[in-house]
């Protein structure tokens, strides 16, 4: 029983915007662009410094992880590896910079890290699974073993963060959104066994800007909604159960007439994990990672 789901919640965003809805949720704001940074940075700063490192499997750093605090950041290339030579240069070249030296140094330990990984299976990361439903429930695997490789190194990051697109459904949903919950499966199953016992001490959270319209369009898709599940995962979790205070889907139970109404709030849930696993006093954390709100945490997650 390590997986807990969560269901008709929401940000306090209400729109339907992709951009607006992401500043929200990565920034733990009540409306968008109205903070800078994001609410996992913030959080690494009410961390002990041993534990206040976190690091972004993708190109650059996603918003969330975003602030004061220096996080580091991976994406695997497709590209052919650069010979020892060629690094050997620029690790001379970058020996006379404090700042870059560091910084080269940090990202040679990591590649370092990374080196025994499955054959081509940092270049299918990098590609996003190209081979449909397959090809991406491979890639995702590949990012997931990634994932747990840089969490599990001794020191490594206790704090990570995916970005995974593809779930904008507006035609032809069934086929692509039973793909990509095979990804998701794939890739948190992929954490759980790269991590080994690990996993005993680790949540895995799971959330999205928004949800979906109830109905379904005229291609088989589904526009922007508003409340949509989230999911926590991971040895820690007291798992077993869906939470909801299920709102129905009537029509007039509909939010303005076409979404699934929000009745818990995505706030307190992440808010609540997030307190729990790190030792945290909830009350005084929530305003650190979601400034303004009158959420409480949610008890009794992991």
């Amino acid at each position: 029983k390590q997986a807990l789901f969560l269901h008709a919640t929401a940000s306090p965003y209400r729109d339907r915007s992709h951009f607006d809805g992401q500043n929200v949720l990565e920034t733990g704001s009540a409306g968008a662009y109205q903070v800078k940074d994001g609410w996992l940075n913030r959080l690494l700063a009410a961390l002990p410094a041993e534990e206040a490192k976190a690091i972004a499997v993708a190109v650059t750093v996603p918003l969330a992880l975003r602030g004061q605090r220096d996080v580091a950041s991976y994406a695997p290339s497709a590209l052919p590896d650069a010979d020892d030579n060629l690094l050997q240069r620029v690790a001379m070249l970058y020996e006379g910079d404090r700042q870059l030296h560091a910084l080269w140094s940090e990202a040679m330990a990591t590649r370092a890290l990374t080196a025994d990984m499955a054959p081509n299976g940092a270049a299918m990361a990098a590609r996003g699974g190209a081979g449909g439903g397959a090809g991406l429930a491979r890639a995702a695997a590949a990012t997931g073993a990634l994932t747990a490789k840089l969490l599990s190194a001794p020191g490594g990051a206790r704090i990570a963060m995916i970005e995974t697109g593809g779930w904008d459904t507006h035609a032809q949903q069934r086929a692509r959104l039973a793909g990509q919950l095979g990804g998701l499966d794939a890739m948190v199953g992929a954490i759980r066994d790269g991590l080994g016992p690990l996993w005993d001490q680790t949540i895995v959270l799971v959330a999205t800007e928004f949800g979906r319209t109830v109905a379904l369009n005229g291609t088989g898709g589904t526009d922007h909604g508003t409340a949509a599940a989230a999911m926590l995962f991971g040895g820690r979790v007291q798992g077993g159960r869906v939470m909801a205070d299920w709102p129905g889907l009537a029509p007039n139970a509909l939010y303005e007439g076409r979404d699934l109404r929000p009745t818990m709030p995505l706030d307190g849930f992440i808010g609540g994990a997030v307190a729990s696993h790190f030792g945290l006093d909830p009350q005084r954390l929530m305003p650190v990672i979601f400034p303004g709100t009158a959420t409480r945490a949610m008890g009794g997650l992991a």
